[in-house]
């Protein structure tokens, strides 16, 4: 199976938990969680895909990497990753409103954009 498979099976997944979950409709933090996870693996994935490069300023005051630092440090090539975590990030504060519907549009966008990760 492919990545870009494993990521269309979670996707679904994640649909059908809250789907048949209604005890969860107060708060979609347990999809947030994973959707994240699979944000983090494909962040992982895609640094170590296009070879080394000049270390970062941040990177020599040793300052720890993020999902966000690390996607903008591949350029182009990581520009569905930075906006999937701002579609993450709108899903948090949606959450936070307690505005499930617009949490789950926002998961959902951020899980699309992972599948149209270039591999």
């Amino acid at each position: 199976m492919t990545s870009n498979s494993l990521i269309r099976i979670a996707a679904i997944i994640i649909i059908l938990l809250e789907a048949a979950a209604p005890v969860h409709a107060a708060s979609c933090k347990d999809s947030i969680w994973r959707v994240q996870a699979q944000l983090d693996a494909a962040i992982e994935k895609n640094a170590g895909a296009h070879g080394w490069g000049p270390e970062s300023l941040d990177a020599l005051r040793s300052y720890q990497p993020t999902p966000r630092s690390l996607a903008e440090a591949e350029g182009p090539s990581g520009a569905h990753l930075r906006l999937a975590l701002d579609a993450l990030d709108r899903a948090r504060a949606a959450d936070r409103s307690k505005d499930i519907a617009r949490c789950r549009r926002e998961l959902s966008e951020a899980t699309l954009l992972l599948q149209k990760q270039p591999q």
